[in-house]
C-alpha cells in the first residue's frame, strides 16, 4: 500500500526525471542545477542531489532513528544522482555523502552546497529545511559593542596541574561595577565552533542579558574529568571561582553564578552542582548525556560507568542542586531520552526548569542556536549589574 506521504515523494522523485528529461543532455543538466540551490527544499520535502562518477551515492547523516545512509537514485545514462527524503520545517541536519567509485568508499562534502559547520573533526554540510535560519544575533554585528578575550594559565593543586582558562570580560568592563559570573565547560570549543564570544557581545548590546564575566575552561582528559569527578568539582568550585571573585569585580551571590556545558560537559556541570549544592544558582545544560541503565544507548563504553551510577542514584533521591535550571536536547540525538527523562526529576526538587528541544542534532551549532534563550532565561536583562 502506497501512502499519501510516499505517494507524493514518488511524485517528486518523478518530477525530477522530468525536468532533466529521459537522458537529459549535459547542457540540460548544467541548467538544471544553475536554477536551482541545493539541497533543494519544497515543503516538507528535500532533494539532495549529486553529480558525478559513482557506482553509488549515499547520505550519512546523523538523525537518530533514521538508517545512517540513504540510498540515492540514478538518473539513467546520465552522472546524476539524487535522493527525496521528507524532513520536518525548521531542521537542521548535518551530514556527508558517501560515494562508492572504483571498488572504495569516500565521505565527501557536498559540492553543490556551500553551508558547512565545523567540529574537533572535520566540517560537514548542513541542510537548513523550510524555516530555519541562522539567528541574526550569532552572526557578526557591526554595530555590537564587543567584550574582550584573555588568556590565563591557572595552577590547580586539585587537579595537580595547570589548566588554561580563556576569560572573557563584557564591553565597557568597569571595576565599580559588579557582575555575574558564567563558567563554561569546553570553553574554547564554544568560542571556536559555537561562535560564542560573537553571541555574548550580540545579547549584551542589545540589552537581553548583562555584561557577564565567563571562564571558559577546557580539560585535559575530558571523558575522566567530566564524569562526576570530584577533584575536577574541587577545582572549579575551591580554587577558581574564589581567585576569579578575588581578581575582578564578580558578585558573590548564587543567582549571578552559573554552569555551563554540552554533552559529557553537562554531566560535569550537573555533578559539580551536586557536589556543592547551592553555590551555582544556575545551570545551562546542553544535550547532556545523562546515560541512565535502562534509558537510551547502554553501550557507551567503561567512561560512562561513573555517569551511569550518578544518575541512577540521583534518579532515585533527587536533590535540587540550583535554583534555575536550563536544558535543551536536539529531537535528532540519540541522548533525546535521557534528556526528555531527566527533567521531571529536576522538577520533583522545586527548581525551576526550562525545557527546550529543536530539529537538530549532537553539534556546536545546535548548542550555539539555543544560548540566547537560555541566557537570557538564566540572567534577565541588564539590571543584574549591581553597583557598588
Amino acid at each position: 500500500m502506497v501512502t499519501p506521504e510516499r505517494h507524493e515523494i514518488v511524485e517528486r522523485e518523478l518530477a525530477i526525471h522530468r525536468v532533466v528529461d529521459h537522458r537529459p543532455s549535459r547542457e540540460q543538466i548544467d541548467a538544471f542545477l544553475a536554477e536551482h540551490e541545493f539541497p533543494l527544499n519544497e515543503g516538507s520535502y528535500t532533494t539532495f542531489v549529486y553529480r558525478g562518477p559513482a557506482e553509488a551515492v549515499y547520505l550519512g547523516h546523523w538523525i537518530f532513528g533514521l538508517p545512517s545512509s540513504q540510498l540515492f537514485k540514478h538518473v539513467e545514462g546520465t552522472d546524476l544522482w539524487y535522493l527525496v527524503m521528507e524532513l520536518p520545517p525548521d531542521s537542521r541536519i548535518e551530514y556527508k555523502l558517501q560515494r562508492a567509485h572504483h571498488g572504495k568508499i569516500d565521505w565527501l562534502l557536498d559540492p553543490l552546497n556551500p553551508h558547512k559547520a565545523s567540529d574537533p573533526f572535520g566540517e560537514n554540510s548542513v541542510c537548513h529545511t523550510t524555516g530555519y535560519e541562522i539567528p541574526d544575533w550569532a552572526q557578526p554585528d557591526p554595530d555590537a559593542r564587543p567584550g574582550t578575550l584573555k588568556e590565563m594559565t591557572f595552577e590547580s593543586e586539585a587537579l595537580g596541574g595547570n589548566r588554561q582558562v580563556v576569560l572573557y570580560l563584557p564591553a565597557r568592563f568597569r571595576p565599580t561595577r559588579r557582575y555575574p559570573l558564567l563558567v563554561v565547560h569546553d570553553g574554547p570549543e564554544y568560542l571556536r565552533y559555537s561562535g560564542m564570544k560573537t553571541v555574548l557581545d550580540n545579547l549584551s548590546t542589545r540589552l537581553e542579558i548583562p555584561g557577564l564575566i565567563v571562564a571558559l575552561t577546557q580539560p585535559e582528559k575530558r571523558l575522566n574529568e567530566y564524569a562526576n569527578h570530584e577533584p575536577h568539582a574541587r577545582y572549579l568550585t575551591e580554587e577558581l571561582v574564589p581567585f576569579l571573585e578575588s581578581e575582578f569585580p564578580i558578585s558573590k551571590a548564587p543567582r549571578h553564578r552559573a554552569l555551563m556545558g554540552a554533552s559529557f560537559g553537562a554531566v560535569a556541570a550537573l555533578t559539580t552542582a551536586w557536589r556543592y549544592p547551592g553555590f551555582y544558582g544556575r545551570l545551562l545544560l546542553q544535550s547532556g548525556s545523562f546515560a541512565f541503565s535502562d534509558i537510551g544507548d547502554h553501550q557507551k563504553g567503561p567512561a560512562f560507568d561513573p555517569v551511569v551510577e550518578f544518575m541512577n542514584a540521583y534518579r532515585e533521591e533527587p536533590k535540587a542542586v540550583s535554583e534555575k535550571v536550563f536544558v535543551s536536547c536536539g529531537t535528532y540525538e540519540a541522548n533525546i531520552y535521557e534528556n526528555r527523562s531527566i527533567v521531571p526529576f529536576l522538577q520533583k526538587t522545586g527548581m525551576e526548569i526550562r525545557y527546550v528541544e529543536a530539529r537538530d542534532g549532537h553539534n556546536w551549532e545546535n548548542w550555539r542556536d539555543r544560548m540566547r534563550e537560555g541566557l537570557s532565561w538564566l540572567f534577565p536583562g541588564p539590571l543584574w549589574m549591581v553597583y557598588e
